[in-house]
């Protein structure tokens, strides 16, 4: 089982993603909305990956992502960012993040990270 916790105020502009996320039966999809909740989930439900959106009322993505992998160094994460892949790699370099996503997500875009995961984990499937 793949426990994923998507970290975002905004649920159902991203509708497609997490019913590509979701529509898979190895995923256990939890939500938080603020920095805070999902510093809480990773301290007591330690998920495999940690999805961060682009804009939380409490903190900025890249440094929840930094203060998850304090928590848990073991969470994959993946960001939701306007950022090109290259200025995504720049911002983001030292905290491994697993992958960036575009702004609106959808079905493909969950398929492939869910690809990524498996691959980084050694889950088959």
């Amino acid at each position: 089982m793949l426990r994923i916790l998507l970290v975002s105020t905004r649920p159902e502009t991203l509708r497609a993603f997490i019913e590509g996320l979701a529509s898979d039966p190895d995923v256990r999809l939890d939500q938080a909305g603020t920095g805070k909740e999902a510093l809480d989930a990773v301290r007591n439900a330690f998920p495999h990956l940690a999805i961060v959106d682009s804009e939380l009322p409490d903190t900025e993505p890249l440094s929840l992502v930094s203060k998850l992998i304090e928590v848990n160094a073991m969470v994959n994460t993946a960001v939701l960012s306007p950022l090109s892949e290259h200025e995504f790699h720049e911002a983001s370099e030292g905290l491994g993040v697993l992958s960036s996503l575009p702004l609106m997500p959808g079905r493909r875009d969950a398929n492939e990270l869910l690809r990524k995961l498996r691959d980084v984990l050694g889950f088959v499937g």
